[in-house]
């Protein structure tokens, strides 16, 4: 007799558990973790603001490697044969 209330018991439970508001906790949290990640990326908050010049490189030499840097893209190298990476120079055992 005791088992035929034991299974609607246990469903019961269970289906109130369903009712359980947690959506107030989770809402009260939302967004914390990419206002965080947003904060840490900042190094610098007023580097806009900031006038004075850029110094390590003039202007000739900057675009003088941005042009060596896109002709490495326009004639790209040719590549040896994939299949081979690994392949030959081991000796046998």
């Amino acid at each position: 007799m005791k088992k035929q209330w034991k299974l609607p018991a246990a469903v019961a439970i269970l289906s109130l558990s369903g009712c359980v508001a947690t959506s107030p906790d989770y809402d009260a949290r939302f967004g914390d973790a990419v206002r965080t990640v947003s904060a840490e990326q900042v190094i610098a908050p007023n580097a806009s603001r900031n006038m004075d010049p850029v110094k390590g490189i003039d202007g000739k030499a900057a675009e003088g490697t941005m042009r060596e840097y896109a002709k490495g893209y326009a004639q790209p190298q040719q590549q040896s044969g994939v299949f081979t990476i690994g392949v030959g120079s081991g000796s046998s055992r």
